[in-house]
């Protein structure tokens, strides 16, 4: 978030919670997002990927009070068991689920009223009621119902949507900037592509993979990739009417919206129009056509296209941005043509609502590749990330050349399953070529970021070469061509795929 974001935010939620302070009356003072964040730095330090479910009543209540006062309550009949495997096949229209669901709305509308007589059941539901997996946001702001609510035997997680942890020297240039960029880079190294025919670029991060050689055998065809991100950039038309071009033809591309933009009734569903230039850059790392207009080829040129705008920028932050990702991993999971969803983003916080979409869309058998993370100075401790985190993803991250040294920006470590190689060992700034933003322009793009979308190309040649197989088949075909196996390496896991051999004959 840039510094004058910063200080506009500060100033809404000052404005917001001291009106808060004056119209609610609460059994615990909130606590100053200095404490907040002081803490949340210390626990992230410590566990990696923080979950709200260590939080102290008033720490949750105060985060969400600082915030949008939006929590996400995910929700179940108390005696039912192993819901994350079952999220695919739940019916929460039947009686019972509406039961819980209702009961709990019920309890939260009478703590409220106690604050508020006018409130309904229709203010506490800022998305409306759930539809698919069993996951409510719920705008709250009694501490008490908070307090009670996360002893019920029906609550699952109980977690503030909005909180954001800030830079922790918000006044540093080193540190991310969202990974939006997406603008064209006139000043290309001649080294880092080769021009194929009909006149395509290749990026130089192909050849450490094999590609080349992969496709004599699977070019994507009869595969859809799901990139849930930013969306895709109307003014680039190699994602658009030049979709099918050159070598590339008989293929669809798709744009979806799942990000809401405003609160309340100001709230709206944007356009997929890409307004950061992340998500354009990922899908053509693996999707881009091989044309003729002398840009970057992706991975996977014959693969269907989904572009899901679920995000403003790589870091799932807003209560907008969880509802968002939850609901792009509903629809892409529920896609028989979909096989492969890729997650360029992510968070230092675990969240109920996003995982939910996690499970459903894993029970529904998606090949699901994360990014472990990339940073700067202030997020360098942070290790993999969530949802990379996750068992239910394939957690990637970019190395340098020579396989052994993550990017300069990547996180690593034990929960990371492959690598691709996507830096210059002599030059940091020497990354891998993409689409950039608009026209036929290319541009360097790096982190696992890049990598993930690089390696979820790489699945949908062998799920191309492959019709029939199973996730956990292509999994097994990725592990055993990759450079580490037979024994993953701590931080890089498998190591990096030889998408040749992993397509086969």
């Amino acid at each position: 978030m840039k510094i004058n974001q910063l200080i506009v935010y500060g100033l809404l939620v000052f404005t917001a919670v001291s009106c808060k302070k004056e119209e609610v009356e609460n059994p615990s003072e909130i606590m100053s997002t200095n404490d907040i964040n002081s803490h949340l730095y210390r626990e992230v330090e410590k566990q990696g990927v923080y979950n709200w479910s260590t939080a102290s009543d008033e720490l949750l209540w105060s985060a969400g009070m600082q915030s949008d006062s939006i929590f996400a309550i995910g929700y179940q009949p108390e005696s039912f068991v192993d819901i994350n495997s079952k999220m695919h096949t739940l019916n929460i229209e039947s009686s019972e689920w509406i039961q819980v669901r209702d009961e709990i709305l019920e309890f939260i509308l009478i703590e409220e009223q106690k604050l508020n007589p006018n409130k309904t059941i229709e203010d506490l539901l800022p998305f409306g009621y759930p539809t698919v997996v069993p996951s409510m946001a719920i705008y709250l702001t009694s501490f008490e119902a908070v307090q009670k609510l996360r002893t019920m035997g029906t609550i699952r997680y109980f977690e503030p949507m909005g909180y954001e942890l800030p830079p922790l020297n918000a006044n540093t240039s080193d540190r991310s900037s969202s990974g939006c960029g997406g603008s064209p880079d006139y000043g290309l190294n001649p080294l880092d592509y080769e021009t194929i025919v009909p006149g395509i670029k290749q990026s130089w991060h192909h050849g450490t993979s094999n590609i080349s050689s992969a496709w004599g055998s699977a070019t994507g065809d009869d595969v859809t990739i799901a990139i849930i991100d930013t969306g895709i950039s109307d003014d680039q038309d190699n994602l658009n009417g030049n979709f099918n071009s050159g070598y590339s033809s008989g293929r669809t591309v798709e744009q979806i919206s799942t990000h809401y933009t405003g609160r309340w009734w100001w709230r709206s569903l944007e356009a997929p129009h890409d307004q950061c230039g992340h998500g354009t850059e990922m899908a053509g790392l693996a999707a881009a056509p091989r044309s003729t207009d002398g840009n970057a080829v992706g991975v996977a040129y014959n693969c269907d296209l989904i572009g899901f705008r679920a995000v403003s920028d790589v870091f799932i932050s807003s209560s907008n941005e969880k509802n968002g990702v939850k609901d792009a991993l509903i629809i892409a999971g529920g896609r028989a043509d979909v096989k492969v969803i890729s997650m360029s983003l992510g968070t230092p916080f675990y969240s109920g609502t996003v995982a939910d979409g996690i499970y459903y869309a894993y029970g529904s058998g998606k090949s699901i590749f994360s990014a472990a993370g990339t940073s700067f100075a202030w997020t360098s401790g942070f290790g993999v990330i969530f949802p990379a985190s996750m068992s239910q993803t394939i957690a990637v991250t970019g190395v340098k050349e020579g396989e052994t040294e993550s990017c300069d920006v990547c996180h690593d470590g034990s929960a990371v399953d492959f690598t691709m190689i996507m830096e210059r060992s002599a030059d940091a700034d020497r990354h891998a070529l993409t689409l950039a933003t608009f026209a036929d322009q290319s541009t360097y793009v790096g982190g696992s970021s890049c990598a993930t979308a690089s390696v979820a190309g790489i699945a949908a040649l062998v799920y191309s070469n492959n019709p029939g197989i199973t996730r956990d088949e292509v999994y097994d075909r990725l592990k055993e061509n990759a450079s580490n196996y037979p024994v993953a390496d701590g931080d890089h896991g498998w190591g990096v795929i030889d998408a040749n051999a992993a397509v086969g004959d």
